[in-house]
């Protein structure tokens, strides 16, 4: 592809790049096309099986130069891995390389992992890998081994000359990833880097010369908006060249480009995640004193006004709107009481008002934020963890400090903005693994172009699936939840309990903790201890307390004697706003063909089952009651796909204003 760093076979000749900084151009999407891909997406997200049972073409190839791999010395080895550079290159140049040319490679691979890391890839594995290489996200269960099946595609696509992103969604798995595969990459020839928060700029600009750079996907693309930042006073990729052989300094740039990307838990970073656009923000030029004036005054406004008369909560769209008699009663205390901090500004006190309206109503401690010393600090809702290097945007995180009665931080204002649909689009390459892509198959192929491939299991999956208990209100739910874990407690098996936040989980151990039963909680409150406790998960009668899990790329392996208990017992305690959510949770357990039992234990007092809409939903299921659990599920889950709907709808409009904006800043002569 034109636009990828090529070089040479020898290490002490380099061809110059063909671009300065390389990336997918923006493609302006006209309503037609836009028309046209929501539309083929009905049908590009069906035959995922097919699709899977298909890519086992890769399998005879790969047989084909397994003997010839398994008789080399290592140094021979690496011989023949320093040979299969050019091929590779050539087949990676003419766009989707065919199975022929990557065979060679992949058995190389697989047969360095054996020697290096005590690991060799299954048929699904090299099935897996070989969807990512032709650019496709590979849906494979937990526990199959998604990050040794990345090492296939991450080592060719290196070995040909493309330097690789590997996106995780957060540090540790990021590290830990990066440390497990190192010694295979290094006996390749191939650099490894990986990217953490605190790492100084010159620290990221070596490490992003490496051949490979793990790192989560909050940090890969605000090192882009901080390089778009830099290029934006010098774009066009030959502007750039003449400048440098002119002399003309600018300011570092962080990374080479957007040459490839493989993205685990790909539904979770580019469907879960993409309804906040990524910002980067400055100290406000307004200063800190007359924006504290203004919040104030807009707090206490927002606290004087009704509900309903003077605004709406829109709970499931996360946001607030001002009815237009809320709108007069606002301008009527800005003539009552005026002052200099800008609330007879019309725009600027509405706006004021419905962000601290919406910390108010929307934003929850220990849901969406917790305390933690004297700090607001966001909680990522897809994955638990504490962000604690993140605020909201436009005064929203000065209003939750103001509501919360902590010190107040400075106001930022934004320097820089990408949405995650344009940011991963701009990749040359991009591909991805996860556990529950089926269920986004058409948002990941209308708006990325991605299609899913469903990888079979390597053994056969035995997991059971208890009907779903529905109980009338949340206290009688958590009854039966306590008492359904202290009883499988008693009989030995391990259990792990999912629940939606850190407020449900301190509910939790709570009722955990008055029946006498011992456990471990895993929380954003307290995910220092992360690993160890998840460690323990699978042992004899371990009980394990866990916010939403999904994307944490948790393994929980069974202790000795624990497949007679029935395995890992995953309990959850709600249904999430997305059917994938659930089913990450339900792919803890059952790994590798292991026993294990799902079950889930729900009320119509849910979160599910509020906000609006609900009503009516949750009065048919309360009807439904009567004739039985499953059949008040129905309702449930008729409801959830409503949420789902919603969100697509939001990350839809999103992406339209993103657009928009991008289409200005273009205008105006600037970029993001």
């Amino acid at each position: 592809m034109s636009d990828l760093a090529f070089h040479a076979a020898s290490p002490l000749l380099r061809l110059p790049q063909v671009q300065d900084y390389a990336e997918r151009p923006d493609v302006e999407d006209k309503a037609l096309d836009r028309w046209w891909q929501r539309a083929s997406g009905l049908w590009m997200s069906q035959g995922t099986g097919l699709r899977g049972w298909r890519l086992r073409a890769i399998l005879p190839q790969v047989r084909h130069h397994a003997a010839e791999m398994a008789v080399l010395e290592d140094a021979a080895l690496q011989q023949r891995a320093a040979m299969l550079r050019p091929a590779l290159r050539a087949a990676l140049a003419r766009g989707r390389p065919r199975a022929a040319a990557i065979g060679p490679a992949f058995a190389l691979v697989r047969e360095v992992a054996g020697r290096q890391l005590g690991m060799r890839h299954f048929d699904v594995q090299l099935t897996g890998a070989w969807a990512m290489m032709q650019g496709m996200v590979a849906e494979m269960r937990t526990g199959e081994g998604k990050t040794l099946c990345a090492t296939l595609a991450a080592a060719t696509m290196a070995l040909g000359g493309t330097p690789v992103h590997v996106i995780t969604v957060n540090d540790y798995l990021a590290h830990r990833d990066a440390e497990l595969m190192r010694p295979l990459y290094t006996f390749l020839g191939l650099t490894v880097g990986v990217v953490q928060a605190g790492q100084s700029e010159a620290e990221r600009q070596a490490i992003y010369q490496a051949d490979i750079v793990h790192a989560s996907n909050k940090e890969i693309a605000f090192d882009y908006l901080r390089d778009r930042m830099v290029l934006r006073r010098d774009p066009g990729n030959l502007r750039r060249k003449l400048g440098r052989i002119a002399g003309v300094k600018r300011g570092p740039l962080r990374m080479r480009g957007l040459h490839c990307a493989i993205i685990d838990e790909a539904d979770s970073v580019l469907i879960d995640e993409a309804r906040t656009p990524l910002i980067i923000s400055g100290q406000s030029v307004a200063g800190l004193g007359r924006d504290t004036a203004m919040l104030r005054r807009a707090m206490g406004a927002a606290l004087d006004l009704t509900e309903t008369t003077d605004y709406r909560v829109k709970a499931n769209e996360r946001r607030v709107e001002l009815t237009d008699l809320g709108k007069d009663r606002l301008e009527d205390m800005a003539e009552a009481e005026p002052d200099a901090s800008g609330f007879g500004i019309r725009v600027i006190r509405e706006h004021a008002v419905v962000q601290a309206l919406t910390a108010l109503h929307v934003f929850h401690r220990d849901e969406d934020y917790i305390l933690r010393d004297g700090k607001v600090q966001i909680v990522d809702e897809n994955t638990g963890r504490v962000m604690a290097d993140r605020s909201w945007s436009e005064g929203l995180h000065q209003m939750v400090e103001l509501k919360e009665g902590v010190e107040l931080t400075d106001p930022r204002e934004t320097l820089s903005r990408i949405t995650y649909q344009r940011f991963f689009r701009r990749y040359a390459r991009l591909a991805g693994m996860t556990g529950t892509a089926r269920d986004a198959g058409w948002e990941l192929w209308s708006v990325y172009g991605l299609r899913v491939a469903r990888i079979p299991t390597n053994r056969p999956d035995i997991r059971r699936f208890a009907p779903d208990r529905v109980l009338r209100d949340e206290d009688a739910k958590w009854r039966a939840i306590a008492e359904r874990v202290a009883d499988l407690h008693a009989q030995g098996a391990p259990v792990l309990l999912g629940t939606r936040s850190v407020a449900a989980s301190e509910t939790a151990s709570a009722r955990l903790a008055t029946l006498g039963i011992p456990h471990q909680v895993l929380s954003a409150a307290q995910d220092a201890d992360e690993a160890e406790i998840v460690a323990r998960a699978g042992q004899a009668g371990a009980v394990t307390v866990a916010t939403n899990i999904a994307g944490r790329g948790t393994d929980i392996k069974l202790g000795a004697g624990v497949a007679a208990f029935g395995g890992l017992h995953v309990i959850l305690t709600e249904r999430h706003d997305s059917r994938r959510v659930d089913r990450q949770l339900e792919g803890r357990c059952g790994r590798q063909g292991d026993p294990g039992r799902v079950e889930a234990f729900l009320s119509l007092e849910d979160e599910l089952m509020r906000g609006n809409g609900a009503r009516l939903w949750r009065g048919a299921a309360s009807l439904a009651l009567a004739l039985g659990p499953r059949a008040a599920g129905v309702f449930i889950r008729r409801r959830q796909r409503q949420i789902e709907r919603l969100h697509a709808r939001m990350r839809h409009d999103l992406l339209e204003v993103d657009r928009n904006l991008g289409g200005l800043l273009a205008f105006s002569g600037q970029m993001e």
